[in-house]
């Protein structure tokens, strides 16, 4: 059913700026998904804002409005991105790739836009110069710490324009992870133009927008991203400044994501056949059609359902439940399902900037990975789904006690680490404890 637009909606898509925009998720005002509390905070008041996402009929432009500004999130991030050692073997494995694709070597120039610490661009030292763009203060002098050149921005035009100045175009342009955090998207767009070489080679990863809507994947949504894409509205969104896309491919990250390889369009010649068959898969799900988004809604209430019955079993059977991790989609997921420290004691999370800190919106306590280990809780709730090869493997030693892992997304899932599995998510209560329920 399509939402009658208030004066408190969003006027515009800012892709095409259609004012026909269709509401397809609505989840409630939550706080900022990296706004983690201290302690001395407890007793004030937070800012909370709207997490509606809307679709544009127009352009078909996932989005939600532009409620908080970059500056606000990026200048001291809680998120860094070498925390995850699968995320930093995913960044060596793409520079291998890219090294290989397009012919880089000591002649040629990477810039890598958002990018954190240093994660990606390290693989690139000793053999392919490189400079790094990167907006939050901490976690740039992180990446400088490890020898990548790193320059304090967001990027804009006119840092476009100054770093190709000062650098030269680059022969790539890395926009991984980023796209879908920028509020000026067509502003965006122009900067990567700005930097790419007349013959270079702009790649960007993103969430797709097939897995979120399929699996309902809705703990993606939070107020840094802005807009969630499908190759056809990425397609879009790049044509505005003059890249085309030449070619695309399915990886596995965040759960399901896209990597696009971009060129400026006179130079672009025939994408690849894995273009159209991507194109091909979305519009067979439904997606280049508005009406293929309505089931996102249904779906999402499911697994909330779901979750909270079990979590309320658990209390109610005396179980001790904590958390693994405190990512931004876990903000979402606890906010959304109104989850507290009376169903989820604590979790934990390796960034030592979360330790001693609370779960924004949920309050909920952040403590080193080997609280766990020392608390021994009967269940263990993994808020970052999207790693659950990485941390099942990391966290088999919580079947020493008895202890299960518990996954919400795509589907409440109950692990026994040491290798069997309980997909409806139904617990065995006396196996788990260790006594007769």
């Amino acid at each position: 059913m399509q939402e009658q637009l208030t004066d408190s909606a969003p006027s515009a898509c800012r892709l095409c700026g259609s004012t026909r925009l269709r509401s397809v998720l609505d989840l409630g005002a939550t706080p900022p998904c990296e706004s983690f509390l201290t302690s001395d905070e407890l007793d004030r008041p937070e800012s909370t804002y709207p997490l509606h996402l809307r679709l544009c009929e127009q352009c078909l432009l996932l989005q939600i409005p532009a409620l908080i500004t970059p500056d606000e999130t990026f200048t001291d991030y809680a998120y860094f991105s070498s925390y995850s050692d699968s995320w930093v073997e995913h960044a060596r494995s793409y520079v291998q790739q890219a090294e290989d694709r397009l012919g880089l070597t000591g002649d040629s120039f990477v810039v890598e836009v958002a990018s954190n610490d240093g994660y990606l661009l390290q693989h690139f030292l000793g053999s392919v110069p490189c400079l790094g763009i990167e907006p939050s203060v901490n976690v740039g002098a992180a990446a400088r710490d490890r020898g990548v050149p790193t320059r304090t921005d967001f990027l804009d035009e006119q840092v476009a324009a100054q770093v190709r100045r000062e650098h030269g175009p680059a022969d790539l342009v890395v926009a991984n992870n980023v796209y879908a955090h920028i509020p000026d998207l067509l502003g965006f767009t122009r900067a990567l133009r700005g930097l790419v070489a007349d013959d270079g080679t702009v790649s960007i990863e993103v969430h797709h927008a097939l897995n979120l809507v399929r699996y309902a994947q809705f703990d993606t949504i939070y107020h840094e991203h802005f807009q969630y894409y499908t190759l056809l509205s990425a397609t879009r969104a790049l044509a505005t400044a003059g890249l085309a896309v030449v070619d695309a491919e399915f990886i596995p990250t965040h759960g399901g994501s896209l990597r696009i390889w971009a060129r400026p369009a006179p130079v672009s010649g025939e994408p690849s056949d894995a273009v159209a068959r991507i194109l091909a898969v979305e519009q067979e799900a439904g997606l280049h059609d508005p009406a293929g988004y309505d089931a996102l809604a249904t779906r999402t209430a499911a697994i909330r359902q779901d979750l909270l019955r079990f979590l309320l079993d658990a209390a109610r059977d005396g179980l001790r439940v904590a958390g693994y991790g405190a990512p931004g989609k876990g903000n979402t997921l606890l906010n959304y399902c109104g989850i507290r420290p009376d169903l989820l004691a604590y979790t934990v999370d390796r960034n030592p900037y979360k330790h001693g800190r609370f779960t924004p919106g949920t309050r909920i306590p952040i403590y080193p990975p080997e609280y766990l280990d020392a608390d021994r809780p009967d269940l263990v709730l993994v808020m970052p789904w999207n790693l659950r090869t990485e941390l099942t493997s990391s966290l088999a030693h919580v079947a020493q006690w008895g202890g299960r892992l518990v996954f919400a997304l795509p589907e409440l899932t109950v692990l026994d680490p040491s290798g069997s599995s309980d997909p409806s998510g139904q617990v065995d209560m006396a196996r788990t404890t260790g006594v007769q329920a």
